[in-house]
């Protein structure tokens, strides 16, 4: 049993976002909708969802943050949770419904929280430039100054 579920306030789309959002995520599904409410799964993880009025208002001081290991994938996610929203900056979007959601790569913390204070600054630099995030650009940024060489290591995320 899962001890702690998301529990979402609509404006009388609960069940218009449980849809989308079970089309948007693989492995996801809706349990139930009913004119008051909707429970689904995404991605394994249960949702429920209210439609309880104009009252309430999403902020970013809430969101979604979706792993992302390539950039096809955050390209995939970038497009389809903006669409009919709004796009912002680092990774962050807005969907139609107000959702506040990060479209991540896990490499980010890893480049983000290297020892080499230069590399990790060099990194933020570049993100703070980007909406949609760049997997290719956060690399360059962080082995700028870096001869391409056989010797070079390449970035991988610790387990």
């Amino acid at each position: 049993m899962q001890k702690i579920t998301p529990f979402l306030w609509f404006d009388g789309q609960a069940g218009e976002a449980a849809k989308f959002y079970t089309s948007v995520l693989k492995k996801s599904k809706i349990t139930s909708i009913s004119p008051m409410s909707a429970t689904f799964e995404l991605n394994g993880q249960k949702f429920m969802a209210l439609n309880g009025g104009p009252q309430f208002k999403f902020t970013e001081a809430i969101s979604f943050f979706v792993n992302c290991a390539t950039q096809k994938e955050i390209d995939y996610f970038w497009e389809k949770l903006s669409a009919g929203g709004k796009k912002s900056r680092c990774g962050w979007l807005k969907d139609k419904f107000g959702v506040s959601w990060q479209i991540v790569p896990p490499i980010l913390g890893d480049l983000l929280n290297d020892d080499d204070e230069e590399k990790s600054q060099r990194v933020m630099q570049a993100m703070l430039k980007m909406d949609k995030l760049d997997i290719k650009t956060l690399k360059q940024a962080y082995h700028a100054g870096v001869a391409p060489n056989k010797t070079t290591k390449s970035i991988r995320r610790q387990p």
